[in-house]
């Protein structure tokens, strides 16, 4: 069983939110299991403290490393070491290629969720295996970047999604984004679901999803599609061909 364990000031918001939908019924299943853990539970004062002021000067506050020490301590003890990560606008930018990364290389990952001005650099010195920051910008805490690395790669433990095709044809697991997605009903406000989706011939319609891929990825990630190899098959350059023609305005 696939285990994460998040550290953090805001433990019922945030189990609550692990705990619904596709991983909450995963975990009732025994192919995941998400625990959160109050870091006020392992202070050693009355108080309940957990920040105090920086050395050094300047505003705010920054989290002590004991009790974020203790409450790692108690979690490794407990249910064995883990794949330490804190979250840090310092951090390296989280990719899908990290997710599939965690899933597969770990099977017990430690959530850290730091707040106010950061953490004491002792606790990352001692107990961080890496940094990880969801982009250019800055949040008030590390909750919102925990649960989404833990959905991130949750999703990709075995048994939690039902088939892996489930997010192999996604966005950004082979390097393009997901085509478009049509429902019901086939015409909405005047617009019409394209005809190749109706018609039942599912070689046809896996020919247009993957045009309709590269065609986004173009439009939306050029810097993505400079990355792509898309002529090293003769069906990705007879594709390439037929979108160079209908599309000359994109290639």
């Amino acid at each position: 069983m696939y285990r994460i364990d998040i550290l953090t000031l805001f433990d019922e918001t945030v189990g609550d939110v692990l705990s619904e939908s596709i991983l909450g019924r995963a975990q009732e299943r025994d192919f995941l299991r998400i625990e959160t853990h109050q870091i006020r539970d392992y202070t050693l004062n009355k108080q309940k403290q957990v920040d105090d002021y920086p050395y050094g000067g300047g505003r705010g506050a920054v989290m002590q490393a004991d009790p974020l020490y203790q409450c790692w301590k108690h979690v490794v003890d407990t249910y064995g070491p883990g794949r330490t990560i804190y979250f840090s606008p310092a951090g390296a930018t989280f990719r899908q290629a990290d997710a599939k990364r965690l899933a597969a290389d770990y099977d017990h990952l430690i959530l850290v969720c730091g707040h106010y001005e950061g953490i004491d650099e002792r606790f990352i010195e001692e107990c961080v295996d890496e940094e990880i920051s969801l982009g250019d910008f800055v949040l008030t805490g590390g909750e919102i970047p925990a649960m989404a690395v833990a959905d991130a790669v949750s999703r990709l433990v075995p048994g939690v999604l039902p088939d892996p095709e489930c997010f192999e044809n996604e966005s950004h697991w082979n390097g393009l984004l997901e085509y478009p997605q049509y429902s019901r009903p086939e015409e909405w406000h005047g617009k019409k679901v394209p005809p190749i989706l109706l018609s039942g011939n599912h070689a046809l319609i896996a020919r247009w999803r993957r045009k309709q891929a590269i065609l986004r990825t173009k439009r939306r990630r050029p810097d993505m599609y400079e990355k792509l190899d898309l002529f090293s098959t003769k069906a990705d350059s007879k594709l390439m061909a037929e979108l160079k023609e209908e599309y000359p305005q994109d290639f």
